[in-house]
């Protein structure tokens, strides 16, 4: 309480993400620490400014510091959380990740040896799920990414842009109309000033973030582009092979519109896409596929998949059913066949929907194009 019988006000957060952003703060005279929160920053050199501050209620997550300082930090009053050793990753990191992170090395060593396959590897190992240092750990990162995540939805970088989501099964191999369709869509959706979101996987995610990522070149060059993009059709055998192949295509047109991939390590089996240029990769699945679609404010278009496919349209089927029709978002599933035969969700869904304010927000048509009208693109 304050001294008038008031609540004091809870203290503005600040994300300190880099040794830049600390040093700013305090030449502009910061007096007091109380809610920064400062992520993985090495502030070796650091310790005067430190002194200065009151640091009481300030939390340093994973941070280095020079020797004999953070007893004194603590005996102040700031939480510490320590470095996690034998974690192939940083749960306190301050920002999504870049493919070129997660394929580190990829030019020289198999993709097994790369980040992204180590952190999976670590993540499986026998018990892992049920240490309490291992699952303390990922539940760290997936709350850092999920910071990062709403940091990015709030940056210039997509002012004034609504995200559609591009769902779909990871089975379209390069070069056949189901990888065309999908990358044409990505082009469109992001040639009209939407942020495309994917699941950040190969197949339909890998086409719907590569059209995005080159919406900007002419179609002449996209055309070129797609028809020579076949060497490699699929991950598997080689999730190497298939990489580099993506990886030279950025190399040759490194400015590419940014868009969105949220893939998971719980599906491990599903290499990262290399052409959504923000990635957030998360372990637990169920985080990542609410927020997926939570973030989806223009709606989510439905490719053909299979049960990952069918998961996400009746999880967003669910959030809509239970919406206020303001807060409803299209639902468009492409493929007629697809829906209505060989995966029957479209009878279902139009079943949920009766009577309900998304019953005139749900769509089944036959192509990209069709889809694209019901957007409003």
């Amino acid at each position: 309480m304050n001294p008038a019988g008031g609540l004091v006000p809870s203290p503005r957060t600040i994300e300190v993400e880099s040794r830049e952003s600390f040093d700013r703060l305090v030449s502009a005279g910061a007096v007091a620490m109380r809610g920064w929160h400062a992520q993985s920053l090495d502030l070796r050199g650091r310790t005067a400014a430190l002194e200065k501050l009151d640091v009481e209620g300030a939390i340093f997550l994973g941070c280095t510091f020079d020797q004999d300082v953070e007893e004194g930090l603590r005996r102040r009053g700031a939480l510490l959380f320590p470095k996690l050793e034998g974690v192939p990753f940083d749960p306190y990191r301050a920002g999504l990740y870049t493919p070129r992170e997660l394929y580190a090395g990829l030019e020289r060593s198999p993709y097994e040896e790369l980040p992204d396959a180590l952190v999976y590897h670590w993540s499986i190992r026998p018990g892992q799920r049920h240490r309490l240092d291992a699952t303390l750990a990922s539940a760290l990162h997936d709350h850092a990414i999920g910071d990062a995540l709403d940091e990015f939805m709030r940056s210039d970088l997509r002012a004034g842009q609504t995200a559609v989501g591009v769902m779909g099964g990871h089975a379209a191999r390069r070069g056949t109309p189901e990888f065309i369709q999908a990358a044409e869509l990505g082009r469109h959706l992001a040639r009209t000033g939407r942020l495309v979101a994917t699941g950040g996987g190969p197949g339909a995610m890998e086409a719907a973030n590569l059209g995005a990522y080159l919406s900007r070149i002419p179609d002449a060059e996209f055309e070129d582009v797609l028809a020579g993009f076949d060497n490699v059709p699929g991950f598997r055998p080689s999730v190497s092979a298939w990489a580099r192949e993506a990886a030279a295509v950025v190399e040759r047109y490194p400015d590419g519109t940014p868009s969105l991939g949220i893939p998971t390590w719980f599906y491990g089996h599903e290499p990262p896409n290399y052409f959504a240029t923000h990635i957030a990769k998360y372990f637990a699945n169920s985080i990542r596929e609410a927020i997926l679609l939570e973030l989806c404010d223009g709606g989510v278009i439905f490719l053909p998949g299979a049960a990952g496919t069918v998961q996400e349209i009746f999880q967003d089927a669910c959030e809509n059913y239970y919406s206020a029709r303001e807060a409803v978002t299209p639902m468009v599933l492409v493929g007629r066949r697809h829906w209505e035969q060989e995966l029957p969700a479209w009878p279902m869904l139009q079943k949920l929907a009766t009577g309900r304010p998304m019953a005139d927000r749900i769509f089944l048509v036959d192509s990209v194009a069709e889809a694209l009208a019901v957007l409003g693109g």
